[in-house]
Parts: structure tokens; sequence; C-alpha cells
């Protein structure tokens, strides 16, 4: 597909493998991506894995969450979490291509809609400034390029900063970021009847994807889906 070979004429130099330190054409390897990203069957909804066959998980048969859809590229487990650490927190933006690449190429083996409209999570303004990079736009506006849609840093407002998801239990993270996001007030208009893509680095419990959903299912959007780099598998939920 096109935006495969767009990508891939951005990784022709030599690069050292991130996670097993070999010589090879990308920042992480073609022998660590066969052994660390090997596609699974997922649910449809919110990612987690599934047995092949399976299409929803239970929770989301029974308490479906308000984004419609959810696309993962690899599970939050070993090398992903380290990697995504060390992107997320540690200024290493050399990362924002090779996983980047994980979601097309997760996209390319999905049977959904491709995004017309990529909103990262974004950051609150304090958090903004002491990281000095959102790196959930890091990976949107290299999803947008490759696929020549639009992507938008600006529709969708942080206006709570709030606590990391992490300090708080599973049960108690949809309260943390209730009231967090907001919609650029004056460009609401742009969102009616339009779907949606969120795109975060990793998801774990779903609330805070859920939040924003809910904002901008009700400034009019028509459908809201997640595309997130990880999916924390279901045991480091509980």
């Amino acid at each position: 597909m096109l935006f495969t070979r767009l990508l891939a004429a951005t990784q022709r130099l030599p690069s050292l493998c991130a996670v097993c330190r070999g010589w090879g054409t990308q920042r992480v390897c073609a022998t660590c991506i066969e052994r660390f990203a090997a596609p699974h069957a997922r649910c449809q909804r919110c990612a987690l894995k599934l047995p092949d066959g399976a299409r929803l998980c239970g929770a989301c048969l029974t308490d479906p969450p308000p984004f419609a859809r959810t696309l993962a590229a690899v599970d939050y487990d070993h090398p992903w979490d380290g990697l995504i650490t060390h992107f997320k927190f540690h200024g290493a933006l050399d990362l924002a291509p090779a996983l980047t690449q994980r979601l097309l190429a997760a996209f390319e083996r999905d049977d959904r809609p491709a995004p017309t409209l990529l909103l990262p999570v974004p950051l609150s303004a304090e958090r903004l400034r002491e990281r000095g990079y959102n790196q959930a736009w890091e990976i949107a506006r290299r999803l947008g390029r490759a696929l020549r849609c639009e992507a938008d840093a600006r529709l969708l407002l942080r206006v709570k900063d709030t606590p990391h998801q992490l300090a708080f239990p599973p049960e108690q993270r949809a309260g943390n970021v209730r009231a967090a996001f907001a919609v650029e007030p004056r460009r609401r208009a742009e969102l009616r009847g339009r779907r949606v893509t969120v795109v975060d680095d990793v998801m774990t419990t779903g609330a805070t994807v859920g939040e924003i959903a809910r904002v901008l299912l009700q400034a009019g959007a028509s459908e809201v889906a997640v595309w997130t780099v990880a999916r924390t598998p279901r045991h480091d939920e509980t």
C-alpha cells in the first residue's frame, strides 16, 4: 500500500535495533518485530486479546464503552513497555517512526475504514512544558502523513491537569479523568457528523479514551475509534 511504501522510504539508512542492538535498516529490526509483534485476535471494541474466532470480550458485550472500536498494535509487554517508556519520558523521539509503523502494520491487516481525522490524547499545558512534546501527537502526525488524512493537535484540549493514571487503581481511573477534556469551543462545528480517531501510546483500562469519546460524541462526532500502539494485557488490569 502507498502509506507503507512512503514510510519505508524514510528507513533505508542503517540503524541500531533498540531491542537486540543489532544492525539493520529499522530502529526495531525485522527479527525483533517477528518475535515480539506477532498479530493476535483482539476484541474489536477494546483490543484485549481473545481466542481466535471471538469478536468481543465479555465486558464489551455487557457494558460497551463509548468508543466504537480499538486498533492496538502490540501488548504493553517486553520489549514495547520499555521502548514506550523511553519514548514517552526520556525524549527518545527516534522511536516514534518505529512505533508508528507498528500501528500502520496493524491497520494494514485490519478490515475497518481508514481514519479521516486523527486527534492525539492531549497533555495539560504544565505536563507539555515539563516533557517538551506530546508523545501521542508524535505518533498521530506521522500517521496522518502516511495515511494522508487530517491530524489535529489543537481541536481536543486537556482542561484539567490530573495525576497520572498509574497513581490510581483501575476502578478509580475514570473518576480521575472526568471533566479533564474539552473540545476547542470555537471549533465544535468541525466535529459535527465526523468519524474521529483518538490516538495514544498505551491503553490500559480505557478510562482516558472513554472520557474523550464521550466529550467528542457530545460535541457532535458521529463515531469515535481509538488507535493505540500498545494495549495492557488483562492480567495487568486486575
